[in-house]
């Protein structure tokens, strides 16, 4: 099985930053219908959603600085999986505050419940993020060298010629010089397209 290709830090910016100037435009537009909506739970939402307004930018800009580190090559990608789990346990403090405005519209108790579950449920789930962060970080590093050298012995069999005439010694060796030259200058400019992608975003 052939690892997913990672997307490139202008994509991930690019779609990240439509995500938080969607979330912009909802809140504005929620504020704007605050005046032609009448509903009590509408409005408590709005007023909710204002409270809680630069948490939810806070959340966005964590989870984009993790994948703009994520997209890195190692060792570089190291501190994403670090910001994504500190990024989970402030997800887990909006979903208690979701409960408790729920709560209050309600009359439920939910969030007494989900309270004393969180004392057990972040450092869970920041360790799994966390864990599973570094996992993939060195599945990716044990792919990269058997997909080099798969690539290698692929390249080596695709140009290798069957030998017609002993005579041809010299000439099939130098034709393997070749090849790992060409191999070099392979790897050479997969390292290259690295350092020119890292500039282009500096």
């Amino acid at each position: 099985m052939w690892p997913n290709k990672q997307p490139s830090l202008g994509w991930i910016f690019v779609s990240r930053m439509i995500g938080i100037i969607c979330f912009l435009i909802a809140v504005v537009l929620a504020n704007i219908l605050k005046f032609y909506v009448s509903s009590p739970v509408y409005q408590s939402g709005v007023v909710f959603l204002n409270e809680n307004f630069w948490l939810f930018i806070l959340i966005a800009i964590i989870f984009l600085v993790a994948d703009l580190f994520g997209a890195f090559p190692f060792p570089l990608n190291l501190p994403a999986p670090i910001i994504r789990a500190f990024g989970s346990v402030f997800c887990i403090a909006v979903m208690l505050i979701i409960f408790q405005w729920v709560d209050g519209i309600t009359g439920m108790t939910l969030y007494h419940f989900f309270w004393l579950i969180s004392f057990l449920l972040g450092p869970l789930v920041f360790l799994i993020v966390l864990a599973s962060g570094y996992y993939e970080i060195m599945r990716q590093l044990w792919w990269q060298p058997k997909l080099e050298h798969e690539t290698g012995s692929n390249t080596l069999v695709f140009h290798e010629e069957p030998p017609v005439q002993s005579s041809k010694t010299t000439s099939d060796a130098k034709s393997w010089e070749e090849i790992g030259s060409e191999f070099r200058l392979m790897l050479f400019d997969i390292i290259h397209r690295f350092r020119e992608e890292i500039r282009k975003k500096e």
